[in-house]
């Protein structure tokens, strides 16, 4: 292999990685939000205890460290949703990319 081809290849897998990391950036701060007096992320950890526990109100711990007062159901289906939605987008952007490599 010459070295101009080497140096391509690097280049193009450098910026694949790049844009790969700027999308992981991008999507995981859209899974926070701001609900019912605590911000949260919406990730598949609070979204299992959410689901699992069965109380109308519960404490939750939110991203700060501080304990609230949340509606369960309600704070569930906000990040189930925001989950769902950002997920799809992420994945579809990162399809586009992988074609592109």
């Amino acid at each position: 292999m010459d070295t101009k081809q080497l140096i391509t290849e690097a280049k193009a897998r450098f910026n694949h990685n790049a844009a790969k990391a700027y999308l992981k950036d991008k999507y995981e701060s859209k899974l926070s939000v701001a609900s019912q007096g605590g911000l949260w992320k919406a990730d598949s950890l609070t979204i299992t205890l959410l689901a699992a526990l069965t109380s109308p109100a519960v404490v939750v711990i939110d991203t700060f460290g501080n304990p609230v007062m949340v509606y369960r159901e309600k704070l569930l289906n906000t990040l189930t949703e925001t989950y769902e939605t950002v997920m799809a987008d992420w994945h579809m952007e990162w399809t586009s990319l992988e074609k592109k490599r």
